[in-house]
């Protein structure tokens, strides 16, 4: 089969998979869709080979996706208030406006990571909570901490349990 054809016929199945992750990426619905037509041409370009259908090319595409949304997520970027910003020496606490007083008023309907750590999370959740407050994925965790993927899960879960147990979320 022809790859143009291919793409004609996939196409509305691979829109639906872009919109259906939109929710899930700092993507476009027509980003998505064109990172799956980037895969369809790397994997399909020279046409389908005997015994595959269009199902498992969409299947395919599908992984393809929720695997780049995995590892492309952007990473939590911090940087220091001190830190020279231009080369005449303005800082980011130059230029960034001081909302301590508004912070202070509401102080009591904020929730600090002091009280999430003091929610009664136990040693390993605390670890994991930490981790994904830096902006690692699950998979980066489990490796730092030496446990597979679905053991930090479980402390996820658990971290959401415990903290909607305490009233922050509804």
């Amino acid at each position: 089969m022809d790859f143009r054809i291919l793409l004609e016929k996939i196409t509305p199945a691979l829109k639906y998979i872009a919109r259906k992750h939109l929710f899930y990426s700092f993507y476009s619905e027509e980003d998505l869709y064109q990172e799956m037509c980037l895969y369809l041409w790397q994997h399909y370009g020279g046409g389908l080979p005997i015994g595959i259908n269009e199902a498992y090319v969409i299947k395919g595409c599908e992984f393809h996706i929720q695997n780049f949304l995995r590892k492309g997520r952007p990473k939590a970027v911090t940087a220091s208030l001190d830190e020279f910003i231009t080369p005449g020496g303005l800082t980011f606490a130059d230029i960034l406006e001081d909302k301590r007083a508004d912070f202070r008023l509401n102080i009591e309907s904020k929730v600090t990571i002091d009280e999430i750590a003091n929610i009664g999370l136990t040693d390993k959740e605390k670890s994991v909570l930490s981790y994904l407050l830096k902006g690692c994925t699950i998979r980066e965790i489990a490796k730092e901490l030496g446990v597979s993927h679905v053991m930090v899960l479980k402390h996820k879960k658990e971290i959401i349990k415990k903290w909607r147990k305490k009233g922050y979320q509804k």
